[in-house]
């Protein structure tokens, strides 16, 4: 039913619906606040794993594994090439973005803010660090949508819909994630679920670009789908991993991101 919905959309409808679906989960996990004032470290480290597994499945079977395929049909240039290109250029996007823009990781003192050097609140820093999370999994979405409307097999309407989900699952613990610590450091309950939530509003944005680029420039798409998939993984490696190992309860963080990539693989092969 919800597929057969989404097919009278167009794609650019359709990726900032599915973003909006996203954002609201991420808000979800946020109102977690209202109810918690902390979260216990296993749970979070738990939280955080599963997380990173999502995305890690995500990457392969949503986004790599159709740009492959994508290049394959074209036959222009050896598969392995725009999905290299492409995977690279998105690793090095997100990292002149970690080297600029100013932010906080969970748990370390505001003196380790990495980015350029400002005056900037904690809680903010908090919460960019969480936006940087957010928007390679918007664009993520925003280039299946947009796939799709290429009309290949490799990209379905279903598959798109089922990394959204995947996403927008993941995206309940990121919303706790935040908005919980900005509460235990003294935010007031709404303050703290406003910026928790805040921290999702980059994936409608980036989910209606990456929709419109790829439409626009059909040549790109195995390249796009490539260079999001580089971007997470790029989040999962350098942000998500070692936040959710900071202690020594590393089984549990494991457990998590071995579960978030069964669901995420589960839900594209059930959906794709």
């Amino acid at each position: 039913m919800l597929i057969e919905w989404f097919t009278g959309l167009k794609p650019i409808e359709q990726a900032l619906l599915a973003t909006l679906f996203t954002w609201f989960v991420t808000a979800s996990g946020a109102g977690v606040v209202f109810f918690f004032k902390s979260i216990n470290r296993k749970v979070l480290n738990g939280m955080l794993g599963f997380a990173a597994g999502v995305m890690i499945a995500a990457s392969f079977w949503s986004l790599l594994a159709p740009a492959i395929q994508m290049a394959e049909n074209e036959g222009s240039a050896p598969a392995w090439i725009p999905a290299t290109i492409g995977f690279i250029m998105g690793g090095i996007f997100l990292w002149g973005i970690d080297k600029t823009l100013p932010h906080l990781h969970l748990g370390l003192p505001t003196k380790d803010a990495e980015g350029i050097k400002t005056s900037w609140q904690r809680s903010i820093l908090l919460v960019m660090a969480i936006t940087l999370h957010n928007f390679p999994e918007g664009l993520a979405v925003g280039v299946a949508f947009g796939a799709v409307s290429a009309g290949l097999p490799s990209a379905t309407l279903a598959g798109a819909v089922a990394l959204a989900i995947g996403i927008g699952i993941q995206n309940f613990p990121e919303g706790a994630a935040v908005s919980v610590p900005l509460r235990r450091e003294g935010l007031s309950r709404f303050k703290s679920f406003w910026y928790g939530q805040m921290s999702g509003t980059v994936e409608p944005i980036a989910g209606v670009l990456g929709a419109g680029a790829v439409i626009l420039m059909r040549p790109i798409l195995p390249y796009a789908l490539s260079f999001a998939a580089g971007a997470m993984i790029y989040v999962v490696v350098e942000e998500l991993i070692p936040e959710a190992q900071q202690d020594r309860n590393t089984d549990i963080s494991t457990i998590g991101a071995m579960l978030g990539f069964a669901v995420m693989m589960t839900l594209d092969v059930a959906l794709g």
